[in-house]
């Protein structure tokens, strides 16, 4: 399937991930007051887009618990949900209220399903052929995963033939390189664990130094 310019890459979460330039994965933070605790001290520090990945058997009621606390506070926020590996996450993804899906693979299937329920959707390649078919296949951005096993080298190496590609680089993503990596060209990072076991000057650290426009 091939869709031209699809309306989830001009869609609100499209355009605060490219303006947020760093989007929080939340993967396995337990127990649940914690992960609150993590994604409001995040917040406070100015980070707007965060995923949180459907691994965990807790993963759905964390997802909407981390949505209403956001609401309360009224904080400006999208909020994903990431390790989407079947129809049935999707479903459960849209259900939560999550405002995009996230994939470490790309499953063509599932593109296309969140294609037709108009949820922005990010799966993950590695391949230029992956990360074209991806793209071709309606995904509002692609994830560039795992990025730290090839570094920024690989994000201008794929941009190169494939230059209309708006890519979001994931996996051993930190502050120490996230920055080579936007300016490989990647329009976004998702930074996991180096956010989750930093203290909090580590982590205020790290998004001011990749704060957007």
């Amino acid at each position: 399937m091939t869709v031209e310019r699809p309306a989830s890459r001009s869609g609100w979460p499209a355009q605060v991930i490219r303006s947020a330039r760093l989007v929080a994965v939340m993967r396995r933070i337990e127990p649940q007051r914690r992960l609150i605790g993590l994604v409001e001290e995040l917040a406070a520090a100015g980070v707007v887009a965060f995923e949180i990945t459907l691994d965990s058997p807790t993963a759905v009621e964390d997802l909407e618990a981390v949505r209403r606390h956001l609401e309360r506070a009224e904080a400006p926020f999208i909020l994903g949900a990431g390790t989407v590996r079947s129809s049935t996450q999707l479903n459960q993804a849209r259900d939560a209220g999550a405002d995009y899906g996230v994939s470490p693979v790309l499953d063509e299937t599932i593109l296309e399903q969140a294609v037709q329920m108009q949820l922005p959707f990010i799966p993950g390649a590695y391949t230029p052929t992956e990360v074209d078919r991806a793209w071709r296949g309606g995904a509002t951005f692609v994830k560039l995963f795992p990025a730290s096993s090839a570094g920024p080298a690989h994000v201008r190496e794929i941009l190169a033939p494939l230059a209309e590609v708006e890519l979001l680089v994931t996996g051993g993503v930190n502050g120490d390189n996230a920055l080579s990596f936007l300016e490989a060209g990647a329009v976004a990072v998702g930074i996991g664990s180096a956010l989750a076991k930093a203290d909090s000057e580590a982590r205020r650290s790290i998004v001011d130094r990749l704060k957007g426009d």
